[in-house]
This record gives structure tokens, sequence and C-alpha cells, in this order.
């Protein structure tokens, strides 16, 4: 879907779903039941809103149980052409904190923190964290994959952090043991890949994907992007025969040995790419995951889990 067409589609959506609202007598939150993790008073939990499934994950990990947390985007579904439903704007409402990815990857979220009547805090978790340039309709706010670094998640994590502990002091001593913690984790995360990948031939290391999600972790980790099946942050652009010639003389000139493919995104034109170029592909249960966690009980329904899955699925397809 095209940047204007996106917009207007999530704009009818919102009036719609406004309208709706306003007859059923809804209005915004101004009490909460105890428990119901709607309030700030003494023994509740911080409402919290979450867009994607990663920062869900992260609000989850640092707020612990002083928390509840909604999120919005479900595994396995795209951010990008996301579009909010009653029960998005109903939480949005009610909620005290809200936390965004940012870097335009949620571009139906201004309009729909607007109809929801949101009067909480919101939260970009890209704040401070370097951005890379993007193309194409994300070249106005630049790549908003940052996740995929998991420096740039650490980042992320201390600004909701400081968030949290604003909105509920009492709670702030959890939240930073919480994110001390969580930390460490993410310290021997980054160094476990960088030593991973770091043991592939430097003539191994390239990496087709199905779209433009995986920069930060090839930036980061020194791998050489052949290119990517759609040749744009969104998920929703077609192919042309160029492209499909394009991408296949590319893997074939490179020497790339895989095709990888996503969780979130259909698989078929990453399998008939990989058949026209003579490599494997991977996908299924091996897919990436590169704009969403996997659903629960997945090898990535956690963020540490998820870049453990990328990082030993490209090593296994590219060391094979």
């Amino acid at each position: 879907m095209q940047p204007r067409r996106r917009s207007l589609a999530v704009t009818t959506v919102l009036t719609a779903l406004t309208a709706a609202l306003a007859a059923c007598g809804g209005g915004p939150a101004t009490t909460a039941q105890p428990g119901s993790g709607a309030g700030s008073g003494a023994g509740a939990r911080l409402a919290v809103v979450a867009t994607t499934t990663q920062v869900a994950d992260f609000a989850r990990v640092i707020g612990g149980d002083r928390v509840a947390v909604t999120q919005i985007i479900q595994p396995n579904i795209d951010p990008h052409d996301y579009e909010p439903t009653p029960a998005d704007l109903t939480a949005i409402r009610a909620a005290k904190v809200l936390v965004k990815n940012g870097v335009g990857l949620e571009g139906w979220l201004d309009a729909t923190i607007a109809s929801a009547g949101f009067r909480g805090t919101t939260v970009d978790a890209s704040a401070g964290v370097r951005i890379r340039q993007g193309e194409g309709e994300e070249a106005e706010h630049g790549d908003p994959h940052i996740w995929h670094d998991p420096r740039n998640a650490k980042r992320m994590v201390q600004t909701i952090e400081r968030a949290f502990a604003a909105a509920a002091p009492g709670d702030a001593d959890t939240f930073a043991r919480n994110l001390a913690g969580y930390g460490a984790q993410l310290d021997a995360l980054d160094a476990g890949i960088a030593a991973k990948l770091g043991a592939l031939p430097a003539a191994d290391r390239k990496l087709v994907t199905n779209h433009d999600a995986f920069g930060y972790y090839i930036d980061r980790y020194q791998l050489q992007f052949v290119g990517s099946i759609i040749p744009s942050f969104d998920t929703s652009a077609e192919l042309s025969a160029k492209d499909v010639d394009d991408i296949v003389a590319r893997i074939r000139q490179t020497g790339a040995k895989a095709v990888f493919s996503e969780s979130s995104l259909p698989p078929k034109t990453a399998e008939a790419i990989a058949k026209q170029a003579g490599v494997k592909v991977v996908a299924g249960e091996d897919a990436l995951y590169g704009d969403s966690l996997g659903p629960e009980g997945s090898a990535g329904d956690t963020y540490l889990k998820m870049e453990q899955h990328n990082t030993d699925t490209i090593v296994r397809a590219l060391g094979g």
C-alpha cells in the first residue's frame, strides 16, 4: 500500500472506530479497579500499551509484575500496514504509558492516539539511537528496524526504564534491577552473535532476505547485504520482472548460498527466486524473525530468542 493510500485507509478506519466508541459512551478512563493495571496508586500495576512485539517484550521485561502490558501488534503481523481495532483505541485511552518503536514504523499511531483521546505519556524507544538512512518511503524517517542491533535494544530498554520510573516512582528500584539484569543479557547476546558470525569465512557472510529489515544487524556484524526480494522497506511492494532478474543475478554473481524468508511474510517468492538462482531457501520453522517476534512457544517468542534463532539459522545455512 502506498503511503497516501495507507494514511487514508487508517483515517477512515479510525473515524469509524471513534464513532463506534462514542456511541457506546466510551470516555477516557478516570478510575481503576484494584489489580486492573489501569491505575497508578499503591499496589496498582502501571497500565502500559506497547505497539510492536519487540517493544512489548522489552516493556514486560523491564516492568515485571509491576506493569500490565497491552500489546497492540500480535506476532507475525506486519507493523508497516497495521490497521487499529476498537480494542486498540480502548486500551490506549486507558493507558498511563504508551511505548512505540518510533522511526516512522507505526505510521498509523499518531491518528490512533488522537482518536483514542490518550492523555498519558508516549515513549519513543528509538530516542538516542543512531538511525540508518532509509530508502523509498522510509527516507523521511530512516530505517526503523533498530532492534536488530542488541546495542540499540539496550538503549531502548534504558529509555523504557526511565519512563516507567517517572510514571511509577514507587517501583523505580524494581525497574532498575530488571534493567541491570536484562542489560547483562543483551551484552552477552551481542558478544555471542559476534563470535558465531565472526567464525564464518568472510566470503560466506552474504545475506539475501525477504525485505530490508536487517540493515542494523548487517552493519553490526559486518555481513554483506546482497539484496532483498522486496526492494523496499514496504512489505506490500510488488516485484517486477526486472526486480526478480536483478536479485537472481546478484545472487549468482556474489555466490550467496541461501535466500532467507521471514516468518511474517509468505515464502513463495523467496522459494521461487532461490530455485531460479540455484541456491537453498530458508523458510518454514527456520524462517528469520524480521519485523515481528514469533507466537508463544516458537523459537522467536522473545527478543533474546529471536536474535539467537536468526543467528543460528544464518550460521547453519551459510556455513554448511
